[in-house]
């Protein structure tokens, strides 16, 4: 690990040196040195590329953890899910025996603060740009907030309470390193809603294809500030609710977005950034970092690829895919799910899996020939749009109402599923938790979604259990432990003032 003397300072600091110049270009043709004139609008696009580099932190692999990667921890604390291997530290997760020093907690805390540096350093040197109109600089900031506000999303809801850092700090600043935390809601009040607040009110476009944030973005991460902050652990109430809806209606209605006939599409490169995708991280076989969550999700040591290393270090268990209804075309070889592959050689042979893997990250060209996988991360998607929209009108207005009971029934109709009639206000909502849990599965959703409603669908009876209490098909129960993970213990070490840590820990 980094031995900073502590990550967030230092961070930041770093980001206000240096930033890539293009985005997303392999090789960066130069970089922004201490007291170099700030003119030009290629200038200040690199302040603004600088905040996405670290959404790739979303995927970061976890030093000293053969398969292990940042994505693996929401997915381990569902219980909906088992790895192939131990070095991916999952059974401290299954049961519930991880600490401060766990794998992830410390990876998730420094990528976060990683782009909120970045985004720091862009929101304090744009405005100083010379030779860039004011409408170039507001739609620049604009990402800048959008993004900001983004990394701290994460932050709150994996942390609760944490260091409030809003600007870069100068040199003379850095021995002032015991930042204390500042707990969730007013993290949200100061600035991941006004950060959002500010970025809604740019002229971006609705839409692009390029990967940067767009006034789609912008309105769907609000739509899940919003969402959360109307359920636990805020509980802010109907009005955000309402907010929620507001935005994701805006979305899907101004977009320009729509679902893709086969699922098969959400796995084809060429629809990056495009159709139902609204908001992704950039990966791209011919950069440096591709996408690994296709190598992650192979079967271990299956001998069906090009890579060198097939990890399994996240499948479903079976109770998870028993869940599903009968006639689920999710559930169907290679929509969402696979458990027969070709093998490397010979080419003839078909391998059986002891148990279904994941199919929404297979990159088949990855696969075959390259190793290097051309696909993006999804944050947010249409699907997730429309169930955001149900669920939060429902809550607003005491009942499904004539849209919401239609995206839902896109969503049902994609899957080979029956439409709904109509349903009681809980019984609505149930269902779409329960497509949520479907339809976004392996997608970093779930567990935020069991935060913030406080219920976990138990695959065994169907019921939906109070989240303290449930028990998961390992047989582990959540407790209020589980609400917040540690602060990383390299953190506290540093920063007395973090203390105390959260419950349990």
């Amino acid at each position: 690990m980094k031995k900073a003397k502590h990550l967030i300072i230092a961070a930041l600091v770093l980001m206000n040196f240096a930033a890539c110049t293009k985005f997303l270009e392999e090789k960066p043709t130069g970089f922004i040195q201490p007291g170099t004139p700030l003119s030009g609008i290629k200038v200040a696009r690199t302040f603004a590329n600088g905040c996405y580099n670290n959404l790739q932190g979303l995927l970061t692999g976890q030093a000293g953890s053969y398969g292990g990667n940042t994505y693996n921890l929401m997915e381990f604390m569902t219980g909906k899910c088992n790895s192939d291997l131990g070095q991916t530290g999952f059974v401290t997760f299954q049961n519930l025996s991880y600490s401060n020093t766990s794998f992830y907690v410390d990876t998730w805390w420094l990528q976060m603060y990683l782009g909120v540096g970045a985004c720091n350093s862009a929101l304090d040197n744009i405005p100083n740009v010379s030779n860039v109109t004011d409408g170039d600089k507001t739609n620049l900031l604009a990402e800048a907030h959008a993004l900001r506000a983004l990394y701290y999303f994460y932050l709150v809801r994996l942390y609760g309470a944490v260091p409030k850092v809003t600007s870069v700090p100068k040199p003379e600043d850095v021995g002032n390193l015991n930042i204390p935390r500042t707990p969730a809601k007013a993290i949200y009040d100061s600035i991941i809603i006004p950060d959002l607040l500010e970025a809604e009110k740019a002229n971006l476009p609705w839409n692009d294809n390029t990967g940067k944030i767009s006034k789609s973005a912008v309105e769907a991460i609000l739509a899940d500030v919003y969402l959360t902050y109307a359920g636990a652990a805020i509980n802010g109430g109907n009005q955000y609710y309402a907010e929620s809806a507001k935005r994701s209606k805006a979305v899907i209605d101004n977009g320009g977005y729509s679902l893709f006939p086969e699922y098969r599409d959400m796995n084809n490169p060429a629809n990056k950034n495009k159709g139902e995708f609204i908001f992704q991280v950039q990966f791209g076989a011919g950069i440096p970092v591709t996408n690994p969550l296709t190598a992650l999700t192979i079967p271990n040591y299956a001998g069906i690829s090009q890579y060198s290393d097939e990890y399994g270090s996240v499948y479903p268990t079976n109770q998870f895919i028993a869940s599903f209804p009968a006639g689920d075309k999710r559930v169907q070889e290679r929509q969402f799910f696979y458990t027969k592959y070709k093998k490397k050689a010979p080419a003839t042979d078909t391998f059986t899996f002891p148990h279904p893997y994941i199919y929404k990250f297979f990159d088949s060209v990855a696969v075959a020939n390259t190793a290097k996988s051309d696909l993006n991360y999804t944050i947010y998607r249409l699907a997730d749009v429309y169930l955001m929209y149900a669920e939060a009108s429902n809550r607003a207005e005491g009942g499904p109402n004539a849209n919401a009971v239609s995206y839902v029934n896109a969503i049902r109709a994609r899957a080979k599923l029956a439409p709904i009639g109509a349903l009681s206000q809980t019984d609505f909502e149930h269902e779409v938790w329960l497509q949520r849990y479907f339809e976004l599965c392996f997608e970093n959703k779930m567990w935020f979604d069991m935060l913030r409603t406080q219920r976990v669908h138990n695959d065994i009876t169907g019921a939906w259990d109070p989240f303290v209490g449930h028990k998961t098909v390992f047989n582990f129960t959540f407790t209020e432990k589980q609400r917040l993970f540690p602060l990383p213990k390299q953190e506290t070490d540093v920063n007395q003032a973090l203390l105390p840590n959260n419950p349990g820990f």
